[in-house]
């Protein structure tokens, strides 16, 4: 059985519920790291009238799971449900492959680790 990370970058504001709703489903661990950034529209906000010429660095949050490859799709349902506001800066979820883990405290290997 395969690992995945997902990645995840959003608003600070959904982390506390996004947080409760993973644990509910069993997901062990995430890292959160608070950080700036922008997107298409270079940090401008929905209400005003025009895009900045200008990159706006925003605060964000980057999270990141381990989960095993056949919880990805549930996890990615999760997070759409748990962050979409359907405005801008609901943000991004990037999924890529992980060829090993390894817990440093036990040497366990692969979805071992994770558990």
């Amino acid at each position: 059985m395969g690992i995945s990370k997902i990645e995840v970058i959003t608003s600070q504001n959904k982390l506390s519920a996004l947080k409760k709703s993973l644990a509910g489903m069993g997901v062990s661990g995430i890292t959160a790291i608070q950080a700036l950034g922008c997107g298409v529209q270079h940090g401008s906000l929905e209400y005003e009238p025009e895009i900045h010429e200008q990159m706006e660095l925003l605060p964000k949050q980057y999270l990141m799971l381990l989960v095993e490859d056949d919880k990805v799709d549930h996890v990615t349902d999760l997070i759409m449900k748990e962050l979409y506001t359907g405005h801008i800066g609901d943000g991004k979820i990037v999924i890529t492959p992980v060829s090993k883990v390894i817990r440093i405290r036990t040497g366990e290997e692969g979805a071992d680790a994770l558990r």
